[in-house]
């Protein structure tokens, strides 16, 4: 069954809309990937995790997905000029597409640790040069691309002044720009104006990344990458585009102007933008030290964490903030992201175990209107933060069927299903999370059965009246972060 009700904040007209996809069951998504030339950074980890969940959600509800996302191999130039991935080589002293080669294994590998799907296709800009050549000319032929000592810019000043909606993504104002004009015009080497961009580079004799095309040997700019590559496999028109919020500008204003430049064509329906990563309410920074990389977090080897996290814990926090919010990265948050991990992971298990043979009643009322809110929730622009609420919610419900507050009897065996499956369904299809315990295999056993033989002897020094021995194991264990739980009928614990 197709979602009907999805609803997503546009960035392009800054208001929540219900989505509809081009074609009926169809979803083309492009979001831009990583550049690689080091290794990838935790508040981009947070990105493409978030649009992992929106993936994932879109094919739950019955889309057929075509997932896109990049890897920028070439053309994405430091302040200094320098590209980022030659930079990379010549302070690594490796050839440029080891550069490459190596940060992307780091970046399939990081995304493989937060249990990411893998996108439909991950095209490379160093594979697309003859489209992004293409392009260029196309954008010549329209009028808004001219060429200066063999590289070539894009006209932003035509292009503006024929209602094409520069800036109309960003906020930015091209006024703005063409008061620069007097002072500046004089200091640009080449540009007609300050706000022209490069979509075809001149390259310098000791450039190593360089081509062959009818202006220069040379390289595409940076823009121009995404627009190709977007272009060649989801078409003129797509549904979804999406990447981090500080692309907004110059990327994706850039990509628009392109794409409406060759082919006239707004690349994409609906704009989604994710928030950046805080570390102690600040932006992270290296130079003042308020950074931390994924290896640091897991590790625990960082001044700003007291432990380590396991991923699935991080990926917990990730989901506590909506995509399109900051994110505050703290030692405290992650201590409560991985209780709350925790107490995801024991609910299920709980619930897994648990049986009736009742009618039902109107618990069963409860836990359908909780699982439906679960899903009013995604369907409102994926909002995990309140879906996770609902899971929560959830938990509530299983812990007092478990210990007897609540009669198992009065749900419904269609409820209970229904519970196991959405439950289950939200934890490892939805959010993409892992049972971490479960994964360790023998070791995760070995626990449960340790854990059983525990609560055996506790439970015997109990009815014996070793009251001085019950309490020893209670609070043994309670110091150990397990917290034993005697219900009406058995003896639970669960991990804090």
């Amino acid at each position: 069954m197709i979602n009907s009700t999805l609803k997503v904040y546009n960035s392009l007209t800054r208001k929540k809309e219900t989505f509809k996809s081009i074609n009926e069951g169809y979803i083309g998504m492009y979001v831009c990937g990583p550049t690689v030339y080091n290794d990838v950074h935790l508040g981009n980890c947070r990105t493409f995790v978030s649009f992992d969940i929106i993936y994932r959600y879109l094919l739950y509800s019955g889309y057929k997905v075509r997932y896109v996302r990049n890897i920028t191999d070439v053309g994405h130039l430091l302040d200094d000029g320098e590209d980022r991935i030659l930079k990379g080589a010549r302070l690594e002293q490796l050839e440029p597409m080891e550069i490459v080669q190596k940060y992307t294994n780091g970046f399939h590998h990081m995304m493989s640790i937060f249990n990411t799907k893998k996108p439909s296709i991950e095209p490379r800009a160093t594979g697309h040069i003859i489209e992004q050549i293409e392009m260029v000319q196309q954008i010549i032929d329209n009028g808004y691309g001219y060429e200066k000592n063999g590289s070539v810019y894009f006209d932003t000043i035509k292009y503006a002044n024929e209602g094409k909606g520069y800036g109309d993504l960003s906020g930015r104002i091209i006024e703005d720009l063409l008061n620069e004009t007097r002072d500046n015009l004089k200091n640009q080497s080449e540009k007609n104006h300050p706000s022209d961009f490069a979509i075809w580079m001149k390259a310098a004799p000791e450039h190593i990344m360089k081509w062959e095309s009818p202006w220069s040997v040379g390289f595409p700019g940076w823009h121009l990458e995404c627009s190709a590559m977007s272009t060649k496999y989801l078409g003129n028109n797509f549904d979804i585009h999406g990447g981090g919020n500080d692309l907004k500008f110059p990327h994706h204003e850039n990509e628009i102007a392109q794409n409406m430049g060759s082919c006239n064509c707004q690349p994409a329906n609906y704009w989604l933008h994710t928030n950046m990563l805080l570390m102690n309410g600040k932006k992270m920074s290296k130079s003042d030290g308020n950074t931390i990389s994924p290896e640091e977090l897991f590790s625990g080897d960082s001044p700003h964490v007291t432990k380590g996290y396991t991923p699935m814990a991080v990926k917990f926090f990730f989901l506590q903030s909506h995509y399109s919010s900051p994110n505050d990265l703290t030692d405290g948050a992650l201590l409560a992201a991985e209780k709350g991990y925790s107490r995801l992971m024991q609910a299920n298990k709980t619930l897994e175990k648990l049986s009736t043979t009742g009618a039902g009643n109107s618990l069963d009322a409860e836990i359908n209107d909780i699982i439906k809110g679960a899903f009013d929730d995604m369907d409102d622009d994926f909002n995990t933060p309140r879906a996770l609420a609902r899971m929560f919610e959830l938990v509530t419900k299983i812990n007092s069927l478990k210990e007897g507050h609540l009669d198992i009897n009065q749900v419904s065996q269609e409820t209970l299903d229904n519970l196991k499956k959405t439950f289950h369904d939200f934890l490892f299809d939805i959010f993409g999370l892992q049972d971490e315990q479960a994964a360790a295999g023998g070791d995760s056993k070995a626990l449960d059965g340790l854990m059983e033989l525990i609560i055996e002897l506790r439970q015997g020094a109990r009815e014996s009246k070793d009251w001085g021995t019950a309490d020893k194991i209670r609070d043994k264990l309670k110091e150990l972060n397990i917290q034993v739980k005697d219900g009406k009928d058995e003896t639970g614990w669960t991990i804090n």
